[in-house]
């Protein structure tokens, strides 16, 4: 894998790391639903989501 791949994970990773941090993660949690559900979980798998679509998309480039 090429450096600045790897960089990009490790980025994205560190940056996972800082945004599931409680602080950030209990500005989610309030009495606000989105399609039934809390805004917590809404939240939390969306950017578990997102870091997955990431992750694909950098680890694509590097196998092509």
């Amino acid at each position: 894998m090429k450096k600045r791949h790897e960089q990009k994970l490790v980025v994205l990773g560190i940056s996972l790391i800082l945004i599931f941090n409680v602080p950030f993660i209990l500005m989610f949690n309030g009495d606000g639903h989105i399609f039934g559900f809390p805004t917590l979980y809404v939240s939390i798998f969306s950017i578990w989501f997102i870091s997955i679509l990431i992750s694909y998309i950098v680890l694509r480039r590097h196998y092509e």
